[in-house]
């Protein structure tokens, strides 16, 4: 199983979102992410905005930062999505940028007992289940979601170190890796995820955000040695892509950089790229491992 994927990044402005959004479809990308970042864009209410813009596109909201949101919250807000959106969205937890947690006010002494609790309680509510818990971070008493989604909604989480590797692989649908990773570092995280997730070798979703900017070169333009990010055409982003399926990415997302102004430009070619390596709006995996 193989996909395709564009991130809309909160350096964007959000009055963008519609028009993106609708060229990664125009264009046969399968999926189109977002994440939360403070203090620039919500993710749930981007997520809302992208998949009521298309009609089959599939939106991953990667991530949301868990300190930040209660449980429940998140919880009733996939299940809505979902609700209304049924096998388009999957729901992308993190540890979030301490620093910006603590300006909140929202920083925990331990991100991985958060994680230890949070996931497992998120996916039980996402199932329909009643849940009470007295945890360290998470407390619920005999909470249960009046709409639930109809449709399974995978929660992944956001890993790079090798603890959270393994609570990823151990308590998630998915792993979410940043940008910035090489085809051999990500070779290591995925054995390691599905290793504590104890499923075959691609039976745990990992997705990796790849920074590109697409060239009219065919051959790479500064790009370091290590394919940390790919600077080309559609034939050598299309490689670089092969490269990290063959590490063990289940989804590719490529990243545009910041300063890119052409979005609808880049979701065209990002179709190009998908149709060039054969990945339909069907491969996707969401709703399954």
């Amino acid at each position: 199983m193989r996909s395709l994927g564009v991130v809309f990044e909160p350096a964007f402005p959000p009055e963008r979102l519609r028009e993106v959004a609708q060229s990664v479809e125009d264009a046969g990308v399968p999926e189109l992410w977002l994440w939360e970042d403070c203090f620039r864009e919500s993710g749930i209410a981007s997520a809302a905005v992208a998949l009521a813009a298309t009609t089959e596109l599939a939106v991953g909201i990667g991530v949301l930062p868990m300190p930040l949101r209660n449980v429940a919250l998140t919880a009733m807000e996939l299940a809505t999505l979902s609700r209304l959106f049924p096998g388009r969205i999957v729901g992308g937890v993190g540890h979030g940028v301490q620093s910006w947690m603590a300006q909140v006010g929202a920083r925990h002494a331990s991100p991985l007992t958060l994680m230890a609790e949070y996931l497992p309680t998120l996916r039980a509510l996402l199932a329909g289940e009643r849940v009470t818990i007295d945890g360290r971070y998470v407390h619920l008493d005999d909470v249960a979601l009046d709409w639930p989604p109809t449709v399974a909604v995978p929660v992944f989480a956001a890993a790079e170190g090798p603890k959270t590797l393994d609570s990823s692989g151990a308590l998630a649908d998915g792993t979410i890796i940043p940008s910035g990773w090489s085809p051999t570092r990500l070779r290591e995280a995925a054995i390691r995820v599905r290793a504590a997730a104890d499923v075959r070798a691609g039976d745990h979703c990992v997705a990796v955000y790849l920074l590109t900017r697409f060239t009219e070169d065919s051959a790479a333009s500064g790009e370091p040695t290590g394919r940390e990010r790919v600077f080309g055409d559609v034939s050598v982003v299309a490689e670089t892509v092969e490269a990290f399926f063959a590490a063990g990415a289940t989804t590719v997302v490529l990243q545009p950089s910041a300063d890119d102004d052409d979005l609808i430009g880049f979701s065209q070619r990002s179709g190009e790229v998908a149709r060039m390596l054969g990945i339909a709006r069907s491969a996707t995996g969401f709703g399954s491992p």
